[in-house]
């Protein structure tokens, strides 16, 4: 026996709210990849930052490392006495640099000293 129209319009209705139903469920689904999907993106691009930070950190201690050598082993025989002075307090700045480049707050009183 066929159903009547309001049967008819019911039955439509209520398969329509199902299929709205699903395309919300789709649509938060999809949302929700997206999401995961963006986060783990910007994980990689946080991961890289890091990465890349320690390198240039690594870099810069290394030419830092490359011209304190270079300070401490410059020839001052053959200075002016102005000259001479400069480079012995670059030479002070490197030794406090590299004695004390863990400790916080030190004692480098020693050198100050003018006998050193």
């Amino acid at each position: 026996m066929p159903i009547g129209r309001k049967a008819a319009k019911v039955k439509k209705a209520g398969n329509s709210s199902n299929n709205n139903s699903k395309f919300l469920e789709e649509i938060a689904r999809q949302n929700a990849i997206r999401i995961e999907m963006e986060q783990k993106r910007q994980e990689n691009e946080m991961a890289i930052q890091a990465e890349y930070a320690r390198e240039m950190e690594y870099l810069g201690k290394k030419d830092m490392y490359k011209m304190d050598r270079e300070i401490m082993a410059m020839d001052t025989s053959h200075m002016s006495p102005e000259t001479k002075q400069f480079w012995k307090l670059e030479r002070r700045d490197v030794m406090r640099r590299r004695l004390f480049q863990d400790d916080g707050a030190n004692n480098t009183d020693w050198l100050n000293d003018e006998n050193h």
